[in-house]
């Protein structure tokens, strides 16, 4: 007799459709061959059979005939057998919330950076996992209202600085006094980061019942991944770098790019219907993998979303940039066309445009003022010299955000200043961000009568569960300070960078520690809470609660360090150049 298949990892609640309400896609990952359904408490659901790729077995699963406005339960079968919730669960349900058509607004938490959780009773010398505490709030609470969407925004597993079990794991099955030593070598390594992350109970309950949408960023790969040029030929002159760039493009495809798409879009992608009706799509997949990481034209990991009346536009600032330091760029012409197409097409069909960039538009002046000197020091503004001092600092500092490709900046700007221009433009546009391990709020104006009606705000926030030094907290901090402004012309006159055509203000910030951005937009207005995640002791609950939540679920709890109103836009003079209060 076959023996019964078992849920190896998820489920993961992906796509909600906004546009019907009645649609969602589920995720998971099986131990062997199977064919996976979900079944709702109201009589939706959907079935797949799983694909297999390198001895992993996944399926998404397509759930149709949900009725829109209302939350069901629902479960998870292989082969006919229930696998989830597995028995015994101390969790509420896992609920599929389907939105009404049309919707009142949308709430979206977003975050990033997360180291996975400490198993229960070892020290976390980080503090408390902001989605871990998320996660208890939620489960402890059935009154307690959930973010429609959950945008993580990079960094969602870290191949390059693995945990204690994952070490020890890793040398039952190599030496790791060889390279790449205790970081994760192939796609086989990334499954075990992926297991150590999403197995975490609380979170494994989040992303069970809260739709997610996910974009990669360095350290989903490697710390400065694609930084120069010069890093990238040097990478490839190591004989593992191979393995390493193709396992992490084949483990992001699978666990993350494909439950961000729609049924739709899934229905048109190629390689998508080839792992699938092949009994093995490994190789596929693989020739994909290589593909992408020799031409950037050949992937596109940027991807829409639309949630009624807000545009959600995820973008990657990673694989798709133009390294050639004569002709830099954050996006090559094919992204950066595409991200324009998707911010103007029915512009007036949308009250909110949200960008999704793991690295932050708007630094604190001083640092942005240092990364474009650094930029014109490597294209050899200042000589042959200064251009190899100028690579040593890009690669030692991690000076490669969007201020570190100055004509990608400008672009941006250009773009938003566009799509925020005119009559029946969206009230707000806001840069979503995360990367440098805290948190802050800026506002940009624009030189002269070029910017937008639309009030612009960049939103940064991170870690979800991370840490940074003090002196960088110190130096994030001095980085908006009138010092620190001035300090930065100089550099950006030894440079000869020229003048940026927007200058921005801090509104809120830095603030430090694992949290976690709520962003609530009702019609053409918008609040925003930072929450912060602080040790606490197990709080009693009541029944059946107490039988619900894990007494480690409660052992933190999310303070709110920030609350404000993102005023809607309309022209004003003080937007069009902010106003020079200083840090």
């Amino acid at each position: 007799m076959a023996a019964t298949a078992g849920l190896r990892l998820g489920p993961l609640l992906r796509f909600v459709d906004w546009e019907t309400g009645d649609a969602a896609t589920v995720w998971v990952e099986t131990d062997r061959p199977c064919t996976a359904e979900v079944r709702c408490a109201d009589g939706a659901g959907g079935a797949a059979p799983a694909f297999r790729i390198a001895d992993h077995h996944y399926a998404l699963v397509p759930v149709t005939g949900l009725t829109p406005g209302t939350t069901t339960a629902y479960e998870v079968f292989l082969d006919g057998e229930r696998v989830w919730p597995p028995p015994g669960s101390r969790f509420p349900p896992s609920v599929i919330s389907a939105p009404a058509v049309p919707s009142d607004g949308v709430t979206v938490a977003f975050g990033s950076c997360r180291w996975s959780a400490k198993p229960v009773g070892e020290h976390d010398p980080v503090g408390p996992d902001a989605l871990d505490t998320l996660a208890g709030r939620l489960a402890a609470d059935p009154d307690e209202v959930r973010p429609d969407v959950l945008l993580l925004l990079g960094d969602q597993v870290y191949a390059d600085e693995t945990s204690k079990a994952t070490r020890a794991w890793l040398a039952e099955r190599r030496d790791l006094d060889r390279p790449p030593g205790p970081q994760v070598a192939n796609y086989e390594e990334y499954t075990r980061l992926y297991e150590e992350s999403w197995l975490d109970p609380e979170v494994r309950w989040l992303l069970s019942t809260v739709p997610s949408c996910l974009i990669f960023d360095d350290h989903d790969v490697i710390d400065d991944w694609n930084t120069s040029a010069a890093w990238v030929a040097g990478m490839r002159t190591r004989p593992w770098w191979r393995e390493r760039v193709v396992g992490g493009l084949m483990s992001y495809w699978v666990y993350q790019h494909i439950g961000n798409l729609s049924p739709a879009e899934l229905e048109k992608d190629e390689l998508y219907a080839a792992v699938r009706e092949t009994p093995d799509g490994t190789g596929a997949l693989r020739d994909f993998a290589l593909r992408a990481d020799a031409d950037l034209a050949s992937a596109r990991w940027s991807y829409r979303r639309d949630f009624g009346r807000t545009r959600l536009l995820m973008v990657d600032t990673r694989s798709a940039r133009v390294l050639d330091e004569r002709r830099r760029a954050m996006l090559d012409a094919g992204e950066a066309g595409w991200l324009r197409t998707q911010a103007l097409e029915a512009r007036g069909s949308y009250d909110h445009l949200l960008i999704g960039a793991s690295l932050p538009w708007l630094l604190p002046p001083l640092i942005h003022d240092a990364e474009s000197w650094n930029a014109a020091l490597c294209r050899g503004e200042r000589g042959a010299r200064w251009a190899r001092l100028g690579e040593r600092m890009r690669r030692r500092l991690d000076l490669e955000h969007w201020s570190a490709f100055p004509g990608s900046f400008e672009e941006l700007a250009d773009l938003i200043a566009e799509a925020g221009a005119g009559e029946g433009g969206p009230s707000m546009i806001c840069v979503l961000s995360g990367d440098v391990h805290h948190a802050y709020v800026a506002e940009p104006g624009w030189r002269g009568t070029a910017g937008p009606d639309a009030r612009v705000w960049q939103l940064t926030c991170s870690p979800l569960h991370n840490s940074i030094p003090r002196v960088l907290q110190l130096g994030f901090r001095f980085g908006w300070s009138r010092i620190g402004r001035l300090l930065g012309r100089l550099l950006a006159r030894h440079g000869r960078t020229g003048r940026s055509s927007v200058r921005w203000e801090r509104q809120g910030g830095p603030w430090f520690g694992n949290q976690l951005m709520t962003l609530t937009l009702r019609g053409r207005s918008a609040a925003l809470r930072l929450e912060q995640a602080e040790a606490a002791a197990p709080v009693p609950l009541p029944q059946p609660l107490s039988e619900t939540v894990p007494a480690e679920g409660r052992r933190a709890r999310l303070v709110i360090t920030d609350e404000r109103e993102l005023t809607a836009g309309g022209a004003s003079a003080d937007r069009r150049e902010a106003p020079r209060s200083g840090g």
